[in-house]
């Protein structure tokens, strides 16, 4: 079985058979559910699709947060990509974050990229990118997994729960598979993929967990426009040249000592951060 359990394994493993990082992930996913190439491409494709129905659902007006703290924040952004400060690309990928997190809110279909809280940051990036460049299906596809090794690594050798971690480990972690989608969409190589993963995390290093009323809805909204801006800044250092201080490895380790200092009320608990400051009472399930 083609495994890894770092990335410094998996840059081997690519460097050997000469893999990409997207065909590493599907070798391992063959051989661990014992299901042939069709089979496991046709389950991401299924997943892609869901990920897509969240972009476009995000968009519609009357999108509203079950708590009533988020809702219409996509539309407004969308709106002015055009205008936007941060160029098309960046505010398009922010605006499909944003929604993806308005159908999370409302109890809509999205996908755990790694977590919900975290689950508008890749498909923001990719049909980001998709709109600019009609890179299609199958492109996407392995993309996706591409950012599923990268998640793994994370899952195998620290956290992707905000809980134990802090928003670092989900918008972070998002962020870092996200980053390294997009190197691969763009034809990077996997040391590059690798590298701007790394660098993702490390500029999302310490990111608190402090959801209001203790619901999936604010400040994680925009920290998932965070983290699909920072993501495409990430992919383009890498794939310019840029690379890290330490490797990925290093940089997951870096925040796996940073989740263990965190305070607990920094971890999803509702009492540090922004949740302390808005206080209970902030959300529509608490005043009615």
């Amino acid at each position: 079985m083609p495994d890894f359990t770092n990335a410094g394994e998996l840059s081997r493993l690519c460097l050997e058979r000469g893999w990409t990082l997207s065909r590493a992930m599907r070798e391992r996913e063959i051989d661990l559910f014992d299901q042939d190439e069709e089979a496991v491409n046709s389950r991401m494709t299924t997943t892609l699709g869901v990920m897509r129905d969240a972009v476009r659902e995000g968009l519609q007006p009357g999108m509203e947060g079950m708590g009533g703290l988020i809702g219409g924040e996509a539309r407004l952004l969308h709106a002015r990509v055009d205008e936007a400060l941060s160029g098309r690309t960046v505010a398009r990928a922010a605006a499909y974050a944003l929604g993806v997190l308005e159908v999370n809110a409302a109890m809509g279909r999205i996908v755990a990229a790694p977590t919900a809280g975290a689950s508008g940051v890749l498909p923001g990036v990719l049909f980001s990118l998709d709109e600019d460049r009609r890179f299609g299906d199958d492109r996407l596809r392995d993309a996706l997994f591409a950012a599923a090794a990268v998640g793994y690594l994370f899952m195998r050798n620290a956290t992707v729960s905000g809980a134990r971690g802090g928003c670092q480990a989900e918008v972070g972690v998002a962020s870092a598979m996200a980053a390294a989608a997009a190197v691969e969409l763009m034809g990077g190589t996997v040391p590059q993929c690798l590298d701007a993963a790394s660098l993702a995390i490390v500029n999302i290093l310490g990111l608190v967990c402090d959801p209001v009323c203790g619901l999936v809805e604010e400040p994680c909204q925009k920290r998932n426009a965070l983290g699909a801006s920072n993501a495409l800044l990430a992919a383009d250092m890498a794939l310019g040249g840029i690379t890290p201080v330490v490797d990925l490895d290093g940089g997951i380790a870096a925040m796996m000592r940073v989740a263990d200092a965190l305070p607990e009320d920094l971890r999803e608990t509702g009492r540090g951060g922004v949740a302390a400051v808005a206080g209970c009472g902030s959300c529509a399930l608490c005043t009615t």
